[in-house]
């Protein structure tokens, strides 16, 4: 554990330390060597925008680079992650975090009024540790902050240019782009998946997943994810199996037929893996067992090395199989942030120094023998391995695990669409109680409007109505999935948990409302959609000027029509009452 210190400084390394100091616009940053009796080279220079700034730091082989500045904490509102915690101002005594290619991003934004960034920092590395320290220090009411990883260059980039805070961090995932090889992205990862988890969880066989795949086709997925459970017969909830990746023999006898019959349904097929773990009852526990990092015996599987060709080498055949035997058209690639913890043991034969450099090259090898079995592979990672360094091994990146809770999935997939480059961002699978109304159903799809829906119900067990809700809300997902998935995307007030989500694409306009709150709407637009998912039913608009002409159509969870009318609005204020889980369309 890293000794704590209460100024906001880093804690000292017992190291020869270096420093400078460099002005940053208004910022003053000090700059350390630490490891060297020589100052690091430092460069600060304009970076595109107003008030943006990149910094170059380098040092001597061997030492490490830091970074350390702050502001005064006035009129600070909440601090944004990738990691989607609390928006709480942390205090400066708080543990550092660390972000490397398995677990986070390196990225932060101090917020204050108005949604303005006060500060947002990123660094330009997108594979090795970075650690990362922030908060608030009591004593002087400043905001801290130090950045610090292994040398020979540290790149830091900093926006002082008081823009939306969204802005800011789109513009720092943008700056991440310019050093990450080029990915095109298949136009199938944008489009909703059924996934099997929440639905079956591991009790399930190939004839209960081709009765969903069918059922799920004519509603509008493309895509199924068979999660955990194809790979065993047993139904505890324990990873003592995973690692040998065999189809189970009794509920998956004939894998290669099974996912023929359903991407004859039109769906693509996406297999599920744990790819750091080696169940305890696996073959692969006793044929890797000099290659892990740690034994978790809560989860009755050990944690292989990533940094071993011989792990890689395992893990890379198996993996590919679901492509280049089973005729999968993808890979769900689950628990990488696993490797990110502390290690208690080594593979002899590692390779490269760090555990975040093993699954680089664990990544990269899985990456080339999928593509060169199916070059449009579809591979979902999760938050929180969500960085830049992970862009070119994936298609998709969906939230953290939040089942039933609305809430959490609109915030989570609103935070890594700031982040996720190319990526298409998923829900996590919306799930609900049989019992559930149509209305909330629809509520849960609007909360993640902006995402690509990922559902997990028994679609047999669902009402004519319900199937109404979903059918209806994956169409307007899918009519409109350039502006809601690839629009600009402004989260507003993320101290409240993002009340009204705002996307905007060429003359197109949408809003999510989550909360009974007015709409603000700006700019110039011929399409203008609101989502209502508050109990609020009163939706109103504050127009920049009047729209003149628009023609309105009111929908309800299922789709029906409950208004429609040509009005001339003169004023820069209209109201109307669209149904809670309706859809309000104006055109001008």
């Amino acid at each position: 554990m890293t000794a704590l210190t209460w100024d906001g400084s880093a804690p000292p390394s017992g190291r020869t330390e270096t420093s400078r100091t460099v002005d940053a616009g208004a910022l003053r940053l000090r700059v350390t060597a630490v490891g060297s009796a020589e100052p690091p080279e430092v460069a600060v220079a304009p970076h595109g925008a107003p008030g943006v700034f990149l910094l170059r730091a380098g040092c001597a082989p061997g030492a490490r680079l830091r970074v350390e500045w702050r502001l005064p904490c006035t009129g600070a509102t909440a601090y944004w992650t990738p990691t989607t915690d609390s928006r709480w101002l942390p205090p400066s005594w708080v543990q550092p975090r660390e972000a490397s290619l398995p677990k986070g991003a390196p990225v932060g934004s101090l917020v204050g009024p108005g949604d303005a960034a006060l500060c947002t920092f990123a660094v330009g590395e997108a594979v090795r540790p970075v650690t990362i320290g922030e908060g608030a220090v009591e004593e002087t009411g400043a905001f801290s902050w130090w950045v610090e990883h292994d040398g020979p260059e540290l790149r830091l980039l900093l926006d002082l240019s008081g823009r939306h805070f969204a802005d800011t961090v789109r513009a720092a995932a943008a700056w991440w782009a310019g050093a990450q090889p080029p990915r095109t992205v298949p136009a199938a990862a944008f489009e909703p998946v059924f996934c099997t988890w929440y639905a079956l969880h591991l009790a399930m066989t190939a004839d209960d997943v081709e009765k969903l795949a069918a059922l799920a086709a004519p509603l509008g997925f493309r895509n199924l994810i068979v999660d955990d459970g194809w790979q065993t017969d047993e139904r505890s909830r324990s990873y003592a199996t995973t690692g040998d990746w065999r189809p189970a023999p009794e509920g998956f006898p004939d894998l290669p037929g099974h996912i023929a019959r359903v991407r004859a349904l039109g769906l693509n097929y996406l297999l599920w893996y744990a790819i750091p773990f080696a169940g305890v009852r696996s073959a692969a526990a006793g044929e890797l067992a000099e290659h892990t990092l740690a034994h978790l015996p809560q989860l009755e599987t050990w944690v292989l090395d990533p940094r071993s060709p011989t792990v890689r080498a395992h893990q890379v055949a198996r993996l590919a199989a679901a492509v280049e035997e089973y005729g999968a058209d993808g890979l769900k690639v689950d628990f990488v942030d696993t490797f990110a913890r502390p290690a208690d043991s080594a593979s002899p034969e590692a390779d490269c120094p760090t555990v975040a450099e093993g699954v680089h090259r664990l990544l990269a090898e899985l990456d080339a023998r999928l593509r060169a079995a199916r070059p449009e592979v579809l591979v979902e990672h999760r938050q929180g391995y969500v960085g830049p360094g992970l862009w070119s091994y994936a298609t998709m990146v969906r939230a953290a695990d939040c089942p039933h809770n609305a809430a959490e999935n609109r915030v989570r997939t609103a935070d890594l669409r700031l982040t996720a480059g190319p990526l298409a961002v998923h829900a996590d699978p919306l799930t609900w109680h049989p019992e559930e109304s149509p209305e909330q159903i629809a509520v849960l799809l609007q909360s993640v409007l902006f995402a690509t829906a990922q559902v997990s119900v028994d679609l047999a067990a669902q009402s004519e109505e319900q199937l109404a809700a979903l059918r209806f809300w994956l169409a307007v997902m899918d009519e409109h999935r350039d502006l809601l998935q690839r629009g600009g995307l402004r989260p507003h007030r993320p101290d409240l948990g993002y009340p009204v989500i705002e996307a905007r694409s060429e003359r197109a306009l949408a809003f999510g409302r989550y909360a009974p709150i007015p709409l603000r709407v700006t700019g110039d637009w011929e399409l203008l959609l609101v989502a209502n998912a508050d109990q609020d039913t009163l939706v109103r608009l504050d127009f920049e000027r009047p729209p003149g002409i628009v023609s309105l159509v009111v929908r309800d969870c299922l789709g029906a029509v409950v208004t429609e009318a040509e009005v001339p609005v003169d004023r820069t204020e209209l109201s109307l009452d669209v149904p809670t889980g309706g859809l309000l369309t104006l055109r001008r």
